[in-house]
């Protein structure tokens, strides 16, 4: 056998609306970073520094190796099958196994809907701050202005966000210079940064670890656009090595700005860390960057809408799900469907569950996840490869990303 291939859409006429490639290299490198950077970095590093100290920067360098085996592991992956439900179709090429494939489809779709809704909790509670309204009726608004952008088509939708990630980026970025440059020196001395090599602060920083892992989850949502992505063979690589680059260097820049800047008891206690950065500044300034939280918290729901719409579709595309939820919207060419189930899912979730317990089973479920796909490249690199040539990295890398994931798992269930 010459190669890998994955089983086609089922019950599909030729004359059936397909999902359109309109998504270039910056669009889906962009796409990647939205839904990267975004809620976790704006709401995390509090909680990082109270488990790590004064060496949460760490933890989130630590975070970005973890995601950088399993980023290239997705990288060779999307390249052999640039298909929407990525995951799912991965393990069912990998091991063959229908129900399988659909188990790690379901938990793509899960982890997508349970981080939407953490994201979404959140981003009532900033816009509750500004405008006095109650967290239910934002909810809902929320919801449903998502729902229906990513519904007008994918073009739009991720344009949309693409736009709003240069502006959360820039919001990062000023972080950064006005820790640095303008805001005084209230925290961690510079010389204090940098943890012993031996010591308890591990036990911290490693606990500190698991949450910062949160902040680094979005990129594999890049492999379930990828029939909607020109070129993928050529594209995806290098948007994910991207994203993940881009991302780490910014995380651990705002963590350190922040860390020298912010009182570590302060900021410890903190679950909007960033906004302390600017304590001293005008009022203008602090609420400038109370709104980019919110743009930034709004962005990450409409790309993980976005990313669970096409998981389904493509599972229902594949025979895996009922097929009318393969419908897709013969105006905007979006899974209408989907996208409407999706928002029910993330409106009754947002409702009832509190955003610590969301984000937690966010983080493990996506570390579940990870671990199938890396056992399935394992398997896959076993064989022939296929025909038409792809993106290729050693067998040694996700052997790596399996060995990290799953010791990050085991210790966040610790």
């Amino acid at each position: 056998m010459t190669s890998d291939p994955i089983p086609a859409a089922r019950g599909k006429a030729p004359a059936d609306p397909s999902l359109r490639r309109a998504l270039t290299l910056p669009l889906l490198t962009l796409y990647g970073l939205g839904v990267t950077v975004g809620a976790g970095i704006y709401v995390l590093i509090g909680a990082t520094a109270a488990d790590a100290g004064p060496y949460a920067w760490a933890a989130f360098l630590l975070a970005a190796i973890v995601a950088a085996f399993t980023a290239f592991s997705y990288a060779e992956l999307a390249t052999r099958y640039p298909v929407s439900a990525g995951e799912s179709a991965y393990v069912e090429a990998g091991f063959g196994r229908a129900n399988l494939a659909t188990a790690v489809g379901a938990l793509v779709a899960a982890s997508g809907l349970v981080s939407a809704s953490a994201i979404t909790v959140g981003a009532s509670a900033y816009l509750g701050g500004l405008t006095g309204a109650p967290a239910p009726a934002l909810i809902v608004g929320i919801v449903a202005a998502m729902g229906l952008l990513a519904w007008w088509g994918i073009t739009q939708s991720v344009t949309a966000a693409a736009i709003v990630t240069v502006i959360e980026i820039l919001g990062l970025v000023f972080v950064i210079v006005w820790g640095f440059a303008v805001s005084e020196r209230l925290g961690v001395p510079a010389a204090a940064l940098v943890p012993p090599l031996l010591g308890g602060h591990w036990a911290g920083i490693v606990g500190a670890t698991v949450l910062a892992f949160f902040a680094f989850i979005g990129f594999e949502d890049m492999v379930n656009v990828a029939e909607e992505v020109e070129n993928p063979r050529r594209t995806f690589p290098r948007a994910i090595i991207y994203t993940i680059t881009l991302a780490t260097a910014l995380y651990v820049a705002t963590c350190i700005a922040v860390l020298v800047s912010v009182p570590l008891s302060a900021l410890a206690g903190s679950s909007a860390p960033l906004t302390l950065v600017f304590a001293g500044a005008p009022d203008w300034v602090q609420a400038g960057f109370a709104a980019i939280a919110v743009v930034a918290t709004l962005n990450g729901v409409l790309i993980q809408m976005i990313m669970v719409s096409r998981v389904i579709y493509g599972m229902a595309d594949r025979g895996l799900l009922p097929s009318f939820v393969a419908q897709l919207s013969p105006r905007t060419r979006t899974p209408s469907v989907a996208t409407a189930i999706v928002a029910l899912g993330i409106l009754c979730l947002s409702l009832f569950l509190p955003i610590a317990r969301l984000a937690e089973w966010t983080s493990q479920i996506v570390l579940v996840v990870f671990i199938c796909v890396n056992l399935a490249l394992i398997a896959l690199k076993r064989r022939p490869p296929p025909v038409g040539g792809h993106f290729s990295v050693p067998v040694l890398v996700p052997f790596c990303g399996f060995l990290t994931s799953a010791g990050l798992l085991v210790s966040s269930l610790m």
